[in-house]
């Protein structure tokens, strides 16, 4: 076989169009940088920009791809890990929109800032359909380091320092942690690096290494939990929020989450499907004690920034019950409410970095009269807390309606319930700014308020976050009136996926075929292609 049937036929590089675009709009932005200097930050992020939105649209073209495998199955470009890479890159392109006034009024250079994140953008593409352990933990590290660059990118302000080595320290320990579970994956597959693989290996092993697995499990979900922030592996979530640069929390709460998020996903239902009834048992726990916590601890905040922290908290573990339910319709759930998350939170933290550039504070407080000097703002802000917290017709009421119905119909009826009691919890300390910035008399305007500078959006830098300002309140509202193409987007990304199908069909299969266990392998221990075959037959 020569080089070009193999570049053909096994690594199959066009499933990675979209990754190379990013690519070379990162060599754009690096080159441009050099060759220009400061005046490159007119047009560079619109580049930016332009070359993600292009990515998004090779994403869309690559739809239902009859060979997404490649790269001798190290990658795989199925529905499931283009809806993702999808929400990964528009969070980068809207993060990009709110970051050029931020990063320029800060002293620091535009274009590095945005090399940086088109670096994380990349690992969180790559990290979302990865099928092999070193494919995951390059994509992941790729991920997190630059993460780390750019919350500790404000130089000169001290708790940016802070933020970042928190986070650098804690993020490390949670990669060993991870590493560490996938090593003893590698060994107990004896030596499978691929996920298909190492579980086809692990079902044919003895019963006697379900130790060693379990303790894999344990390590994986982890790391994985750091990544999505869930208790009580949040520890570095409000610390890093409130003094990391504004944008980056915005980057961090959604497309790093949805990476996280597709990690678990595929991770799970692959290699750890003989023991789904541990993993359900873990994230369970993890799913009560973020929507607690998360929406408990909240309500105590005076910083904006970390009440969105404590928020995103409890938002993961509203998404963990679609995780949980292992269905259709839990699964379709998850990619749903991420894709309306990211609107109604990147809008949020627009509005946070719109008010603390006219302020310099982010003080709930502060927000006191805002309504009577600037409305836009307050709309904005008042849409995108109260989709967060659920309140019809806006997007996150029916986000958060799919995944409280998958569970249900899953017979998860405790956490559902727990779910509805810390979902109205939260929309106290949301309802709270709102009324704050709009019901509040005019003597009782908070001094920042009082002092607010003048409106004006011709100032550089204010034209892109007017957009995506307006982007976010447009998308925020529309997707929940509007929401049955993205029902579907999500419903078609999950049906067409063959690793949830074979995760889906395997309980029903078994159910089905109660004397098979005496003759024959039972569904469980059988790869996904031998699922998939099965299922068929019956």
């Amino acid at each position: 076989m020569d080089f070009s049937t193999l570049v053909a036929s096994q690594l199959n590089a066009g499933t990675i169009l979209p990754e190379g675009i990013v690519i070379i709009t990162l060599m754009v932005v690096v080159i441009g940088d050099l060759i220009m200097g400061r005046s490159s930050a007119r047009w560079l992020p619109y580049a930016a920009i332009a070359g993600l939105l292009i990515s998004i649209a090779a994403l869309y073209l690559g739809w239902n791809n009859p060979t997404p495998m490649s790269f001798l199955g190290a990658f795989e470009a199925d529905n499931l890990s283009i809806v993702f890479r999808a929400i990964v890159a528009l969070s980068t392109a809207v993060t990009i929109l709110m970051s050029v006034r931020y990063v320029e009024q800060s002293g620091t250079s535009l274009a590095e800032f945005i090399a940086i994140m088109l670096t994380a953008t990349l690992g969180g593409m790559f990290l979302s359909g990865g099928n092999e352990l070193v494919m995951i933990y390059i994509s992941l590290e790729t991920l997190s380091i630059a993460s780390y660059l750019m919350t500790g990118y404000m130089k000169r302000d001290p708790r940016s320092n802070e933020a970042a080595l928190k986070y650098l320290l804690i993020g490390a320990s949670s990669s060993a942690i991870f590493l560490y579970g996938v090593s003893l994956l590698y060994g107990l597959s004896g030596g499978e690096t691929a996920l298909d693989a190492i579980a086809a290996k692990l079902a044919d092993a003895s019963g006697g290494q379900s130790l060693a697995l379990a303790i894999a499990l344990v390590f994986v979900i982890a790391g994985v939990a750091f990544k999505i922030s869930a208790v009580p592996f949040h520890q570095w979530t409000p610390d890093v929020y409130e003094g990391s640069p504004t944008p980056v929390v915005a980057f961090l709460s959604v497309g790093s989450k949805a990476a996280g998020f597709a990690l678990a996903i595929r991770m799970l239902v692959t290699a750890f499907a003989l023991v789904s009834e541990q993993w359900h048992f873990i994230f369970t726990a993890l799913a009560i004690l973020s929507m607690v916590l998360g929406n408990v601890v909240a309500l105590a905040q005076t910083s904006m920034k970390r009440m969105l922290a404590y928020s995103s908290i409890g938002q993961a573990g509203f998404v963990t019950i679609g995780l949980i339910a292992g269905t259709d319709a839990g699964y379709s759930s998850v990619v749903f409410y991420l894709l309306v998350y990211l609107f109604m939170n990147l809008g949020a933290f627009t509005c946070v970095i719109l008010f603390s550039l006219r302020t310099g504070t982010d003080r709930i407080a502060e927000y006191a009269g805002l309504y009577q000097k600037d409305p836009l703002l307050t709309l904005g802000l008042s849409v995108c807390l109260l989709s967060l917290g659920g309140i019809p017709p806006l997007a996150g009421f029916f986000g958060k309606i799919y995944l409280f119905w998958a569970g249900w119909q899953a017979g998860l009826y405790g956490l559902v319930l727990l779910g509805l009691i810390t979902s109205v919890a939260s929309i106290y300390y949301y309802i709270r700014v709102v009324k704050m910035m709009v019901v509040k008399e005019p003597q009782e305007m908070s001094d920042a308020v009082k002092n607010y500078p003048e409106i004006r959006w011709n100032l550089p830098g204010m034209r892109p976050l007017q957009v995506g300002l307006v982007l976010s309140l447009v998308a925020t509202s529309l997707a929940g009136i509007l929401s049955n193409p993205l029902f579907t987007l999500a419903t078609n990304s999950v049906t067409t996926t063959p690793i949830l199908k074979a995760a889906i069909i395997s309980p029903q299969v078994n159910r089905s075929l109660p004397n098979v266990k005496n003759t024959h392998k039972t569904v469980a221990d059988l790869s996904v292609s031998e699922q998939l075959e099965r299922a068929k037959r019956q």
